[in-house]
């Protein structure tokens, strides 16, 4: 049972969403500065989260991922990244022109406004990407076991295979409580480091 919480949570959700936070906040702010890269991103990304989850993790099995956690790793990340990088860039989108162009009138350079103004206060709008792919993820990393991924799915599939309730029940209900658990507490992130002044809008 332990090894199945360690698996969901380390290999199926932290890992996967960490890799989708490393690529999809820099491809976000990228998308800031190119319009048409937006629109192919983000419609590439949307595309792919159209998918049916064990559709996807099947085709991950037949491009050569074989069985096991990395199918399901690859597929999640895939999963994991809309969310995030489509809150990157409306957040950094969402700052006040204004706003950019005192920085800018403070002899601030693009890359100095990015770091320094732009990106702190679109924080909390990623950060809900964030804990939206973190969500997600959780409920998904459940479908990993038909591809041999481990986790909880692995005890439901198997009380579902065996016929017994308790045992899908001992998958399922950690899976559940999981995700409440990571969404309140993102949440709650979320709303300790909004500015009261954001909070208002």
């Amino acid at each position: 049972m332990l090894t199945a919480i360690y698996e969901h949570i380390v290999l199926l959700v932290a890992l996967p969403v960490g890799l989708a936070i490393l690529v999809a906040v820099p491809l976000g702010v990228i998308c800031t500065r190119s319009k048409k890269l937006a629109t192919a991103l983000l419609s590439i990304a949307g595309i792919m989260q159209t998918i049916p989850s064990l559709a996807l993790l099947s085709f991950m099995v037949m491009l050569g991922l074989g069985i096991g956690f990395r199918p399901a790793i690859v597929a999640i990340f895939i999963y994991a990244l809309l969310p995030i990088l489509r809150n990157t860039y409306t957040g950094i989108e969402s700052v006040d022109p204004f706003i950019k162009k005192a920085a800018k009138g403070m002899g601030m350079t693009d890359f100095q406004c990015l770091i320094q103004v732009e990106l702190p206060l679109a924080v909390p709008m990623i950060l809900a990407g964030v804990r939206t792919s973190t969500t997600i993820s959780i409920g998904t990393a459940t479908l990993a076991a038909f591809v041999g991924g481990g986790g909880l799915g692995g005890l439901i599939v198997t009380g579902l295979r065996m016929l017994r309730n308790h045992i899908v029940l001992a998958g399922a209900i950690p899976a559940a409580l999981l995700a409440l658990m990571v969404d309140y507490l993102l949440g709650r992130l979320e709303e300790t480091i909004t500015p009261e002044a954001m909070k208002s809008n």
